[in-house]
């Protein structure tokens, strides 16, 4: 969902009412729920004319069809698309047209991490590690901080081994999962591990865990470690997204995370940021990092995270390329 998406998303939820945005509510995912909800929260006055434009475009399109039940599954699509970003517009259309519930393994998305990690930390790391690839990355990696090195490190084994997961086994650990939850089986077809996913979830962890879990890992199979750290795209790999994806960033990035962060980076990386600010923003910037004195290394990494998390997600919408160390460059 891109940006403008979520805010217009926002602002129709909030002149819909409680009762009717619930509604709404039900037929998103977690993470779409959560970037409206933090939109919603931030926004303080709307215009007259932005609550016109939201709401007049909202109607427009509603009152292009009159047939009820006529091509009802394109309109929803069409309507889909408009409020929430072509990206998200299939994978939504899909809970409205096919019916959505949030038991099972998908139920886990909503718990926070240290719950699922207690939930599922007595079962077998095989299982585990079948359950955390059908979350998102960042959750997966804050569940797997909760562990203890050794069931740590085994999982992420098993994630980077995973091929693939019988549809029959899944349904059996999804029924298992809604046992413990009263849940329903509603889940992902065909969501897989292997050593991109391993990758993409240790870029969620902290660099000590990060360089333990890894040191795990290649204690049991050098070759494979390797691997995952040339997959892992990490706060220098910044280095080589274009310009025009530098300043797509720099809109994104909080001014305050942006100062943190590049406290911890190269010249060179600093020079990249600072080439594609304006006069203005860039003598601020320098002014501000001179300003801000040392800080410790532990809050460095803690925004520089942040700001992969912003890159992952303009990735995942296209807006911008990026690669991993073992990755093929743009061009």
């Amino acid at each position: 969902m891109d940006a403008e998406g979520v805010k217009k998303s926002a602002i129709l939820l909030l002149s819909l009412g409680s009762d009717v945005a619930a509604e709404v509510c039900k037929y998103l995912s977690p993470k779409e729920v959560q970037r409206i909800g933090e939109e919603m929260a931030m926004i303080g006055g709307i215009s007259r004319e932005k609550m016109s434009e939201v709401l007049i475009d909202f109607h427009k399109l509603a009152g292009e069809r009159t047939s009820i039940g006529a091509d009802s599954a394109e309109y929803i699509k069409t309507l889909m698309t408009k409020a929430l970003g072509e990206d998200k517009a299939n994978n939504v259309l899909n809970r409205i047209l096919k019916g959505s519930d949030t038991s099972g393994i998908e139920g886990l998305k909503w718990m926070d991490a240290p719950s699922v990690a207690e939930l599922i930390r007595n079962e077998h790391p095989q299982i585990i590690a079948t359950i955390l690839v059908h979350l998102e990355r960042d959750q997966a990696s804050d569940i797997l901080k909760c562990f203890s090195d050794t069931l740590r490190n085994d999982t992420m084994l098993r994630i980077a081994t995973l091929d693939g997961i019988q549809p029959g086994a899944l349904k059996e650990l999804n029924d298992v999962m809604h046992n413990m939850m009263s849940g329903g089986n509603t889940m992902k077809e065909s969501a897989l591990g292997g050593i991109k996913v391993a990758a993409d979830i240790l870029n969620y962890m902290g660099a000590t865990l990060e360089a333990a879990t890894l040191e795990g890992v290649r204690a049991h199979d050098a070759d494979l470690a390797q691997q995952i750290l040339d997959n892992m795209f990490v706060f220098d790999n910044l280095m080589d997204v274009d310009n025009r994806g530098i300043q797509l960033l720099l809109r994104e990035i909080p001014s305050e995370s942006l100062i943190v962060a590049l406290k911890g980076a190269s010249q060179g990386l600093k020079d990249k940021f600072l080439e594609n600010m304006s006069t203005r923003a860039r003598e601020g910037l320098v002014d501000d990092m001179e300003s801000k004195g040392p800080v410790r290394l532990s809050e460095v990494e803690a925004e520089q995270k942040e700001i992969l998390k912003i890159v992952r997600r303009l990735s995942e919408e296209g807006l911008i390329a990026v690669s991993g160390k073992g990755e093929e460059s743009y061009v």
